[in-house]
């Protein structure tokens, strides 16, 4: 059982009994996900097995091909009913954010992976599982240090679980902060711009406006720019 990788998260401070809850119910509200290759279909990004209260059962994190976790999870899954895991793999997740892109001028939320190239699972780590893990076709390792995968400490399904649950869609752009724009909607259609200020989680973006030859700062969602 050989994999070198780690992933490090920010810890949380929350009390232990909190923290605890939160890793029981890891995944929580999971939609579906899009990837390449399976067009409009949606495929579930958290999958529950079973149910356990077992104090040995744990997090993992393995490695799979980027883009394609969904699948991967979906075709562990099989493994595990085929091999007859149940009562020792209980969860599958893809964590994911809301994101809200701009497309064709409109908005849309769409479900971003927060970890591209990872697979969480909660299971019972011995050689039938492991074995049943790493021979998973798209899977290419657990992380952990040195020969032993390493379980996620509860600090780190925390920290997660804030990640899955934030509240608020944030906003996914391809604009930065310096970069020259051009405003297509409103009082200053058509100015020229240069963008100083960036809020994704409002959609909200501070444009640096030539009126008069000074540089006035315009607030502007968005939709109303566009890349020069």
């Amino acid at each position: 059982m050989t994999d070198d990788t780690q992933i490090k998260l920010e810890e949380t401070h929350q009390p232990a009994d909190a923290t605890r809850q939160q890793s029981d119910s890891l995944g929580g509200l999971q939609a579906g996900v899009s990837e390449r290759g399976t067009g409009k279909k949606k495929i579930p990004g958290h999958i529950v097995v079973s149910e356990t209260t077992d104090p040995k059962v744990k997090w993992y994190v393995v490695h799979t091909s980027s883009g394609h976790e969904v699948r991967v999870m979906e075709t562990l899954r099989q493994r595990v009913e085929t091999m007859n895991l149940q009562g020792k793999v209980f969860e599958m997740l893809v964590p994911t954010q809301d994101r809200v892109i701009i497309r064709g001028g409109k908005k849309a939320t769409i479900k971003e992976k927060i970890f591209p190239g990872y697979l969480l699972i909660k299971m019972i780590l011995d050689d039938p599982t492991w074995l049943a893990v790493r021979t998973t076709a798209g899977i290419t390792g657990f992380v952990g240090a040195g020969n032993n995968p390493t379980p996620l400490s509860e600090a780190e399904v925390a920290n997660i679980q804030k990640f899955v649950s934030a509240p608020a869609p944030r906003y996914k752009t391809k604009f930065s902060v310096g970069e020259a724009i051009k405003i297509s909607d409103g009082p200053f259609s058509d100015f020229l711009g240069t963008i100083h200020e960036m809020d994704e989680e409002k959609g909200k973006v501070k444009v640096l406006v030539s009126i008069f030859g000074r540089e006035t700062p315009v607030e502007l969602d968005f939709l109303q720019i566009q890349k020069v």
